[in-house]
């Protein structure tokens, strides 16, 4: 093809063209702001200038270690400020950074290690039992990293060759880091559920986590230096790329290690927090504090919150606490948060239940997402805007996924046509906003966690009194949706309970899949024997 006048002669070059990386971020941070507070978590303060240097001496570190670029580096982390810091430091040394979820059992963590290839992990003590668990599996071992957090865990139990404080003693803080000379680059790999099968790996670029970090901004309209405080795993999706948004802003990253409502309201009130996330249990623990826990804010507080959409009665129960809620949906393939319920003043006049159930919508996309429509999976084309007519979301754009790790097939399908298939149907109102009105994969959200019914349900058949079982979403008030097991036993198992069948899960599997409520009934079917869920779902509504 023949250039236009306008390319010719027109070179590209390193002045005019640099791969875009989130890193460049706390480079500039660090710069422009050295001595403002980047992250705190009780006694610890430290400023950008600090937190630059700790992160540039871990990229040096695992170099001086014999990683290399392309080398997983896992992190079995809460949400301190070492798994803030890996963030950076991870591929800054032109590693892809790993975050495992910290409630999987053993012999899914060991999968991810074993998949992703992992050269090192940063653990922390109170998942030591189950790391050494996930490690005796392996047969090639990565380097294992103890990241001490004495004032938490003053007995916990060390398992690795270094301890994290010592392996950045070893590292240069005048590091020359690596920034991606292709911004195609893998910067991480979050593992999820899915619906079939293993855990897929899914590798975000260096591109798209640049874009959707400037987008959390813009969608939010994120001032320079707020205050974050972290009730949003750091595991999830990578904290949704806010640990790279708040070195855009120069902002403030409150550790918090693990969620409790009463810690969250001291610390909104001692640190100044503005900014959190989280899934609706998180708003819905607030609501139901004691009264004399709870405070009013003035300004309000502003929090983020995706899953399964909150109750009306929880969003009107934090906003009287001076808590402005926005509602986000996204995927793990996405990056966490691509669409918002983009809120209109004329809405505000709007009685409080209202403004509620408008506020439960997905809505539309974020600036960073090329393009957002509610469309037939198989023939692409757009539904109606009618609020009623059912489709699959389909997304395009640069914060889509680079692809699923070792898994072209997979990749191919989910991008298939030009589009990023959701999975999830919904609604599309005349105004453009979405509306989820299921999940085609049955996908479960449970607390801000993917629950595969599939997964659930081959744990609860290996159980010796099953004869079938369906698993569906049950619509809870404090979790958003949990698990309901549909169970038809075995002649002669009719001794077996619900708890047998409770106990039977909690050996097997995190006991977030665990199902709440269990029935021991016939299943309904169709002609050719297919199990008709929706009549399920109707009676788990009613369970």
């Amino acid at each position: 093809m023949s250039q236009t006048i306008f390319e010719q002669d027109l070179p590209q070059t390193p002045a005019n063209y640099v791969p875009l990386s989130p890193l460049t971020f706390i480079e500039r941070s660090a710069a422009v702001y050295p001595d403002y507070p980047a992250v705190v978590y009780g006694d610890i303060r430290r400023d950008w200038a600090m937190t630059w240097e700790r992160c540039r001496r871990l990229a040096s570190a695992l170099e001086k270690r014999g990683l290399q670029k392309g080398d997983a580096v896992a992190a079995m982390l809460p949400n301190i400020p070492a798994m803030f810091e890996a963030h950076f430091g991870v591929p800054l040394a032109g590693c892809v950074l790993n975050t495992l979820n910290i409630r999987l059992t053993a012999t899914v963590i060991a999968y991810m290690l074993e998949h992703s290839e992992a050269k090192a992990v940063l653990v922390d003590p109170e998942f030591a039992d189950v790391m050494e668990q996930a490690l005796a599996m392996l047969d090639d071992k990565p380097l294992v990293i103890d990241v001490a957090d004495l004032a938490a865990m003053p007995s916990g139990r060390q398992i690795g060759a270094v301890e994290y404080e010592a392996l950045l003693d070893e590292g240069d803080p005048d590091y020359a880091y690596r920034l991606p000379e292709d911004e195609w680059q893998a910067i991480s790999l979050n593992y999820t559920s899915g619906t079939t099968g293993k855990p897929k790996g899914v590798v975000y670029h260096h591109r798209g986590a640049y874009l959707n970090a400037v987008s959390n901004i813009m969608e939010w309209a994120m001032p320079h230096h707020p205050v974050y405080l972290w009730t949003l795993p750091m595991f999830h999706c990578n904290g949704w790329c806010f640990p790279w948004t708040l070195a855009a802003r120069a902002g403030v990253s409150v550790c918090l290690r693990r969620v409790d409502p009463g810690r969250i309201m001291e610390l909104i009130t001692r640190e100044g927090v503005t900014h959190f996330s989280g899934a609706p249990i998180v708003l819905n623990g607030l609501v139901n504090l004691p009264d004399e826990q709870k405070r009013t804010f003035d300004p309000p507080v502003k929090v983020t919150t995706a899953g399964a959409a909150p109750p009306a009665s929880v969003i009107e129960g934090v906003e009287r606490m001076g808590i402005d809620v926005t509602h986000v949906y996204g995927l793990t393939e996405v990056y966490g948060p691509v669409t918002v319920c983009a809120w209109r003043d004329a809405w505000d006049e709007l009685p409080a239940n209202q403004r509620a159930r408008i506020k439960a919508r997905q809505g539309v996309r974020y600036h960073m997402l090329e393009a957002l429509c509610v469309a037939d999976p198989d023939t692409l084309e757009p539904v109606p805007k009618d609020g009623e007519t059912i489709g699959e979301i389909l997304m395009r754009g640069n914060n889509v996924m680079k692809g699923y790790l070792k898994n072209r097939a997979a990749t191919e399908q989910v991008l298939a046509g030009g589009w990023y298939h959701t999975g999830d149907l919904a609604a599309w109102h005349a105004d453009g906003y979405i509306e989820i009105k299921d999940r085609s994969k049955d996908i479960i959200i449970s607390g801000g966690e993917n629950i595969s019914t599939i997964e659930v349900e081959d744990t609860i058949y290996s159980h010796p009194g099953v004869e079938e079982v369906a698993v569906v979403a049950k619509p809870d008030e404090k979790w958003g949706e949990t698990p309901c097991a549909f169970i038809k036993l075995k002649s002669g198992h009719e001794d077996v309970s619900e708890q047998d069948i409770i106990d039977h899960c909690r050996e097997h599997m995190a006991r977030f899949n665990v199902p709440r409520t269990v029935r021991f009934t016939e299943l309904p079917k169709t002609s050719t024997g297919k199990i008709q869920k929706f009549i399920l779902r109707e009676e788990a509504r009613k369970a």
